[in-house]
């Protein structure tokens, strides 16, 4: 349990860091990411800018007061190769046609006035088509297509008064963007693993720190009422002893039978309140056992048909006196298995029997308490065979199944979640049927299906409970053929 609830704790405290850590990161890469496409952008308006002022306007002659741009005049010449993360330029004509460019051959995408900065995608021909190949010799050589080109672009018309000069386009690479984010990405990436990793491991050892005390308080708790239960017990049984040589001596007192009728009464109130709370110190003690591992029962085979027909035997006065159809059914083998002795032991599996009867035993009881007169309670044992996979190894594993079912008044639905808490108990007003069946179950500790689960989990097993109200209760319970101790 305590190393569950650390479990939780340090998972809690990794997943929390994560996330604060994520949403930290994802912000300082959009910060980092918005920064650097506003330093680009700010480059290329200036280099608009200088463009802008170092160009050559000239009058057209003509008597209309036209003007226009001396491209050989205002550009130097540009080589055909150029290092990739330089800025190009690009010079256009009112109509759009490219005049002048630095690059080495013409981008092919259209022109439109954007002085904000937008990132283009630029298809190259080379990269138009599927891989080629080119033979020399005897020799086949691949190549393959060039890969897009990502680019960085302001757009600005130049114009004198209303006429339209033409439009400079200005480029840059956009893997100054891309490069340093993806970097900026990875060393993020590896900061938020060795965090995350850090942190689970400062939140386990902190979540043990933090679980000591709590795991000291319960052990102390689990010590005292071992403790009390074990010396309770001695009393008790006293008490009980006291009470029956009263009743017997009270039958050869000779005293008047209204005065011995009275006395007899009042001692058999005694010894059934003695009788139920030396039940609950039991119960209680045997709770505590388990709780602190102390508890040492021998594990042996044990055959379970064989034991729930015991148990069936024993119930079967409670279920005649209510009327109450009882019934036990035991699932033959399938007629494909002829192993005899898989045969001879097939309700076979390795516990302890009296854990084992006293399961059973408050399983059927409830059914058979909770039912009123006239109903049914049904009990099915059956073998089943798993098939599971560990570690990529398929083995088949057998497990048993034992299933009480009965017509009884039901539980509500709210209740199901704390049916195997201590001390609990259904509130019998909730029911609003079967009264006195109500009643009886009022008379109960609440510890029955606490110590049924104890049982169960101490064989490996599982227990599970499904109930409509007002139609019945189905409680099944697999157990483990074998188990690892």
């Amino acid at each position: 349990m305590f190393q569950a609830t650390r479990r939780r704790l340090a998972l809690w405290y990794t997943s929390v860091t994560a996330v604060l850590l994520l949403l930290f990161a994802s912000g300082v890469y959009l910060y980092v990411r918005s920064t650097l496409i506003e330093r680009i952008d700010d480059t290329l308006n200036h280099v608009v800018e200088v463009v802008e002022r170092s160009l050559v306007i000239e009058p057209v002659k003509s008597d209309n007061g036209q003007f226009r741009v001396n491209v050989e005049a205002s550009f130097r010449d540009n080589t055909d190769t150029g290092e990739d993360d330089r800025i190009d330029l690009e010079w256009f004509s009112p109509t759009g046609e490219l005049l002048w460019s630095t690059f080495s051959q013409p981008l092919n995408i259209p022109l439109h006035f954007n002085r904000t900065g937008e990132t283009v995608k630029v298809v190259r021909k080379e990269n138009m088509g599927d891989k080629a190949t080119r033979r020399q010799g005897d020799k086949e050589e691949f190549t393959f297509p060039t890969p897009p080109l990502w680019l960085r672009q302001v757009t600005e018309r130049v114009q004198v008064g209303r006429q339209v000069l033409g439009y400079l386009r200005v480029s840059h690479p956009w893997f100054e963007v891309t490069k340093p984010s993806r970097q900026l990405i990875f060393d993020l990436a590896l900061g938020i693993g060795l965090m995350v990793f850090s942190v689970a491991a400062s939140g386990w050892f902190l979540s043990g720190k933090a679980m000591e005390p709590v795991h000291e308080s319960y052990q102390r708790l689990k010590q005292f009422t071992a403790d009390a239960s074990h010396e309770l017990r001695s009393p008790i049984t006293l008490i009980q002893t006291n009470v029956q040589v009263a009743l017997t001596d009270l039958e050869l007192a000779e005293v008047d039978n209204s005065i011995r009728s009275h006395y007899r009464q009042q001692l058999k109130v005694v010894e059934r309140l003695t009788q139920r709370l030396g039940k609950l110190v039991n119960d209680l003690l045997f709770l505590a056992r388990q709780d602190s591992g102390i508890s040492k029962e021998i594990f042996s085979p044990c055959p379970v048909d064989a034991l729930l027909m015991e148990v069936v035997e024993e119930q079967q006065l409670l279920a005649t006196e209510k009327n109450i159809t009882f019934s036990l059914d035991l699932i033959d083998p399938p007629a494909c298995e002829t192993d005899p002795e898989l045969l001879d032991n097939w309700f076979t599996v390795v516990g302890n029997w009296d854990q084992l009867v006293r399961l059973f035993t408050n399983l059927i009881g409830n059914a058979l308490q909770y039912t009123p007169a006239g109903g049914c309670v049904n009990v099915e044992l059956a073998r089943m065979e798993a098939i599971n996979r560990v570690s990529g190894l398929r083995y088949n594993s057998a497990y048993l199944l034992f299933k009480v079912k009965d017509t009884g008044i039901g539980i509500p639905p709210e209740a199901l979640p704390r049916l195997f808490d201590r001390f609990y108990r259904v509130d019998p007003a909730r029911t609003h049927t079967a009264k006195s069946i109500a009643t009886q179950s009022a008379t109960g500790s609440g510890l029955g299906l606490a110590i049924a689960q104890a049982i169960v989990e101490s064989h490996q097993g599982q227990i599970q409970v499904e109930s409509t109200q007002g139609i019945g209760t189905t409680v099944t319970v697999t157990l483990p053929v074998t188990f690892d101790f």
